[in-house]
């Protein structure tokens, strides 16, 4: 894996986990910052672009998931998740905050929960491939309707690699997450290639991820991006 268009050096530690995305729909919308500030930890200053920050809802399926050092665990390597996520820097460092997790695999779920603070939930998610197209829906059974996601979607161009200092860049080149604890900020080092992007059209007909109500009231046509494949390489979380 080429690490020279990271922005700051990878980890001298060793990475914990590995994983490949498949089949990823990013879903973009702008929001306000003081729409988004109250959800954010105060310790997170809110990254923007041209003075918008912008929220995401991410559907794909992980799959090779095993931790260093072992072979894939049966039945755990591989499923479906949806994020919801948002973008924010501490100490200069971009990076992403997430408002949700969502994955079919409840071990999976517990594991992340404990071991990397992640507010992972256990959802419904069923997928299904036509050519191109992905027909995804997911749903947590406990919460039936707050918290779901139909849409059908494809790529419509051939692939890109994002332009430093475009939208696509800014918004997709993100080599870190955040996370919180007992009031207590924590980050996970990324790694992955540069995403090969394309262009993509999506039909949304149910979208209540967002746990911000005027996000849901005043919901606009998303910006969209699609991405076959990635494999990702994950570090154990530290305390910032």
């Amino acid at each position: 894996m080429n690490y020279s268009h990271r922005p700051w050096p990878v980890p001298r530690k060793p990475w914990v986990m590995k994983q490949t995305w498949e089949h990823l729909l990013f879903a973009h919308w702008k929001i306000d910052v003081d729409v988004i500030r109250p959800y954010i930890p105060d310790s997170l200053d809110i990254d923007t672009f041209d003075g918008h920050a912008w929220i995401a809802v991410v559907p794909f399926n992980m799959r090779n998931i095993r931790l260093r050092y072992l072979p894939e665990i049966p039945f755990t390597s591989s499923f479906p998740e949806i994020n919801v996520r948002t973008y924010v820097s501490k100490n200069g460092k971009p990076g992403v905050y997430f408002f949700s997790l969502d994955a079919t695999n409840f071990l999976a779920v517990q594991v992340a929960k404990r071991f990397f603070y992640l507010p992972y939930q256990h959802a419904t998610i069923s997928t299904r491939q036509d050519g191109e197209t992905i027909h995804y829906h997911s749903n947590r059974p406990k919460e039936e309707g707050k918290y779901e996601f139909t849409a059908s979607y494809q790529p419509t161009s051939d692939i890109f690699f994002a332009q430093k200092g475009t939208l696509e860049h800014w918004l997709t080149e993100r080599y870190c997450l955040y996370t919180t604890h007992h009031n207590k900020l924590f980050i996970s080092e990324i790694v992955h290639d540069p995403w090969p992007l394309q262009q993509a059209e999506a039909k949304i007909t149910c979208n209540t991820m967002v746990p911000i109500s005027e996000f849901q009231s005043e919901q606009s046509e998303p910006l969209l991006h699609y991405s076959k494949s990635i494999d990702v390489l994950l570090w154990g979380i530290e305390k910032v």
